[in-house]
């Protein structure tokens, strides 16, 4: 049989997999014949690409910032990050620069950056932990990075090797961890932020010729535990966060701006968060940004976690999605079947109604591993059970596993130590 190639008018999907098939090259970080998202298409670019090795560091006064506790930090209206960012830039014509290590401070933009107009923006979202141990850890760097490179991608932005993305952001924790997350803290974190943004300053529907990629590191607060636990209401009809051929697979500003009107509407009311729902089925999607899980019984008594799939490019691979199912699938089996696949809120209605409903969470890099307690969807509310205080049993064990992971209380490979300089 001949080999089915997508139809022609399937231009996101075919060019999508054109760049991925141009990943070896990208995640060599050298050309040998194909592009590293800095040359023409035939693949006979020999500009620089990314090279964390070339960083130069200009180091802020640490005498002129204190760093303030973790409370302080986050009650205000303004992000507290430490004392550098690394930033570095992209022009077509030659290639990525040497990154910078710096002081933390304003970027430059001309009013018709591309960013500004066109939404050609993308980041990630990732924390730094401060073992008990002692040792400073990230949680699967290597992921993220993996993640942002497909991000840049779908939107037209410069490719690059992820690894070096990754060794970047270590080297910002290495200089600021020691100050920012002292061993006198165990048990606390910081968040990264890498975000990658065109700077064309030429107005006009197109793909940038100059983009910028920073890193920043900041306090964010604790949003876990919520009294009672996260209360989510159903998207109303007239509104969805992502749609199969989208861009929801992709960690893009476009996906975040669009969903903050019904996102505050449902806070009015008493809510944390919007269950987005997808299509007339009503199919659950995602809690805010974070992914959604629930553990219920079907109507044979097999115990199972469920979740949405991520075959359709609808919602994000969360990196603490994929770390749930794959503790899951290792530590539970026997005890319960993890299932990722297309459910409707009629089918956790029905199973709140048949006394089938165990427990629920989302999942994600701010919230963590966050019990839902109640969704509202119409005129109908779900309660759901947290017999673990304020937890369910499920979501508090695999929180735990994670937890321990993080902070250093197990040693495991996902927990990639920072070598700080100190």
């Amino acid at each position: 049989m001949l080999p089915q190639n997508p139809p022609v008018e399937d231009l996101t999907s075919t060019a999508m997999e054109h760049k991925i098939a141009e990943q070896p090259a990208l995640a060599n970080g050298k050309t040998n014949g194909h592009t590293n998202g800095n040359g023409n298409a035939n693949g006979t670019s020999t500009l620089p690409g990314l090279d964390a090795s070339k960083m130069t560091i200009t180091r802020a006064d640490p005498t002129l910032r204190a760093v303030p506790d973790e409370d302080t930090a986050c009650a205000g209206n303004e992000t507290i990050c430490t004392d550098h960012m690394i930033t570095v830039t992209w022009k077509l014509g030659s290639g990525w620069s040497a990154p910078e290590l710096k002081p933390y401070g304003p970027l430059s933009l001309m009013p018709t950056a591309s960013v500004l107009h066109y939404a050609t923006e993308c980041f990630e979202g990732l924390k730094a932990y401060r073992g008990h141990d002692g040792a400073l850890r990230l949680f699967r760097p290597d992921l993220n990075a993996k993640r942002m490179l497909m991000s840049t991608l779908r939107i037209s932005l410069p490719g690059f090797a992820p690894a070096e993305v990754e060794k970047l952001i270590l080297a910002l924790m290495a200089v600021d961890g020691p100050k920012w997350l002292p061993a006198s803290r165990p048990g606390s974190y910081l968040y990264l932020r890498p975000a990658v943004i065109g700077t064309n300053p030429q107005l006009g529907v197109q793909a940038p010729k100059e983009a910028l990629l920073f890193i920043t590191a900041s306090f964010m607060p604790r949003m876990d535990a919520p009294p009672g636990g996260m209360k989510l209401h159903t998207n109303p009809e007239d509104m969805i966060r992502a749609w199969v051929g989208g861009f929801g697979y992709a960690k893009v500003g476009a996906n975040y701006g669009p969903s903050l009107l019904a996102t505050n509407e449902a806070r009015d009311r008493g809510f944390g968060q919007i269950l987005w729902l997808y299509g007339p089925e009503g199919y659950c999607t995602e809690a805010g940004a974070s992914n959604f899980f629930v553990v219920w019984r079907t109507k044979e008594g097999a115990l199972q976690l469920v979740t949405a799939p991520l075959d359709d490019k609808l919602i994000l691979d969360g990196v603490t999605r994929r770390s749930v199912v794959e503790l899951a699938k290792e530590r539970l089996a026997g005890e319960l079947e993890v299932v990722e696949r297309k459910y409707t809120i009629d089918e956790v209605v029905e199973a709140d109604k048949e006394g089938r409903l165990v427990e629920s969470f989302a999942a994600g890099t701010a919230f963590f591993i966050c019990p839902v307690s109640h969704i509202r969807h119409r005129d109908y509310d779900v309660q759901i059970p947290m017999v673990k205080g304020e937890s369910g049993h499920y979501t508090a064990k695999i929180k735990g596993w994670m937890t321990d992971i993080m902070y250093g209380n197990e040693q495991h490979p996902w927990g990639v130590v920072v070598d700080e300089q100190k």
